[in-house]
């Protein structure tokens, strides 16, 4: 057994729990806050039979595309003023974990 570990964007969230529920994975979502961008995100926790990882990660990867936005930006130049301008910065995709489960236990 292996739990599956994916965090991605709160905008991609609703897209993967549907598909994997939709192909039988039984999905747990958390609120989690993190990255670069300080944005929300959504870790999806999936624990799956070694034989249907590669499934579970088609899945992750066809929902979670990257994707390029446009972000305000402020740079400091001298004696408390600051200049705002816009940056592109990749959003989307997702991070995902693989680790083996010694054990597992639905009470």
């Amino acid at each position: 057994m292996k739990l599956v570990l994916a965090i991605v964007a709160n905008d991609d969230a609703s897209s993967v729990t549907s598909s994997l529920n939709n192909e039988n994975f039984t999905v747990t979502r958390l609120a989690t806050t993190g990255g670069f961008l300080k944005a929300g995100n959504t870790t999806i926790i999936v624990g799956v039979e070694a034989s249907e990882v590669d499934r579970c990660l088609e899945i992750l990867e066809r929902e979670c595309e990257k994707r390029t936005e446009v972000v305000p930006s402020s740079a400091s130049y001298d004696m408390g003023r600051f200049a705002s301008f816009p940056i592109e910065v990749q959003v989307g995709g997702a991070t995902v974990f693989v680790i083996d489960v010694e054990q597992f236990h639905k009470l």
